[in-house]
C-alpha cells in the first residue's frame, strides 16, 4: 500500500479530524483515509460496465440478439501479415 503524508496541516484542521473521528468511532488515520476515498471515488461516478448495459437495455437488445450475432459471426482465422 501507498503511504502519504501531509506536512503543514493547520492545528485547527488536525483538531477536526480527530473529532470527526472520533465521532465515527475511527482513528484519525481512518477517517482520513475515508475522506480521500469517498472524495476521489464517489459512489456516483460513471462504471463503465454499467453505461453499456444501460445502453443495451436502452437500444431493447435481448441476449437472444447477440445469440443470433455470434451465430453470424465470420470464425475463420484471420490470415497472419507478412512483412515481405
Amino acid at each position: 500500500m501507498a503511504m502519504l503524508t501531509v506536512r503543514n496541516l493547520p492545528d485547527d484542521v488536525h483538531r477536526a479530524l480527530r473529532l470527526r473521528a472520533a465521532q465515527h468511532g475511527r482513528s484519525t488515520e481512518a477517517e482520513v483515509r475515508e475522506i480521500l476515498a469517498i472524495a476521489v471515488k464517489p459512489e456516483t461516478r460513471l462504471r463503465l460496465g454499467d453505461a453499456l448495459a444501460a445502453l443495451g437495455r436502452k437500444s431493447g437488445l435481448t441476449n437472444e440478439d447477440f445469440e443470433v450475432l455470434n451465430q453470424e459471426k465470420d470464425k475463420t482465422p484471420a490470415e497472419p501479415l507478412s512483412f515481405k
